[in-house]
C-alpha cells in the first residue's frame, strides 16, 4: 500500500505600504544637483509594487523539507537622496492554517532554519531570518531609481510531518520611505 505525504502550501498575503508625507522636496535648498531628475521646483515620487501573494508548495519528510518562494518588490522613486525599505509581519509572525500555527524562525540574522519554523532573506539563500512584528530594514538607496529599482524576497519553510497539511497563511508588509538627509 502506498503512503500519501501531505502537501502544505504557504501563501503570503503581501502588503505594500507606501510611507510619503504629503509634500516631498527634491532635496534640502542648495543640496543635490540642480535640476537633476526632479526639475527645480518639483515634487518628487516614490511608489512600490509587489508581485501579489505567493505560494510555496512543500513535500513534509521525516527530517525535515526545505521549500523557497519570491516575492520582487518595485520601488520607482526620483528622490535624489534614496530610498529604505522595510519588511514586518502584520499582526503575528506565525503562519496560520485553521489554528495550526507555524512560528517565524527564532534567527536574528540569516542561518539556516530549524524544522518547522519559516523565515525570509534578500541573497536567495539557503540561511533565513525569522520576520518580527516591527519594520526591519532589507534595503537602503541612496540614489534615484527613476526606472524601479527590483528587490527580491525568498521566503523559506522547513517542514516535516509533524505539521498537519493545509494552507498556513501570512501577512506581510512592505514600506518604502524617502530619503530625507
Amino acid at each position: 500500500m502506498k503512503k500519501t505525504i501531505p502537501f502544505m502550501i504557504l501563501f503570503l498575503t503581501i502588503i505594500a505600504c507606501l510611507a510619503i508625507s504629503s509634500i516631498s522636496y527634491a532635496q534640502p535648498y542648495g543640496k543635490g544637483i540642480y535640476n537633476s531628475n526632479v526639475p527645480y521646483g518639483s515634487q518628487t515620487s516614490l511608489s512600490i509594487a509587489t508581485n501579489g501573494n505567493i505560494s510555496v508548495p512543500i513535500t513534509p519528510v521525516t527530517g525535515g523539507a526545505l521549500a523557497t518562494g519570491t516575492s520582487i518588490i518595485t520601488i520607482t522613486s526620483t528622490d535624489v537622496i534614496g530610498y529604505k525599505l522595510y519588511i514586518k509581519a502584520l499582526t503575528s509572525t506565525s503562519m496560520n492554517n485553521l489554528g495550526t500555527l507555524l512560528p517565524a524562525s527564532a534567527n536574528g540574522t540569516p542561518v539556516a532554519l530549524t524544522v518547522n519554523t519559516w523565515g525570509y532573506n534578500t541573497d536567495a539563500s539557503a540561511n533565513f531570518t525569522g520576520i518580527t512584528i516591527t519594520d526591519a530594514l532589507i534595503r537602503s538607496a541612496t540614489l534615484p531609481a527613476s526606472t524601479g529599482e527590483i528587490t527580491n524576497v525568498t521566503y523559506g519553510m522547513n517542514l516535516d510531518l509533524a505539521k498537519p497539511a493545509g494552507n498556513y497563511v501570512a501577512n506581510v508588509v512592505y514600506t518604502a520611505v524617502p530619503q530625507t538627509n
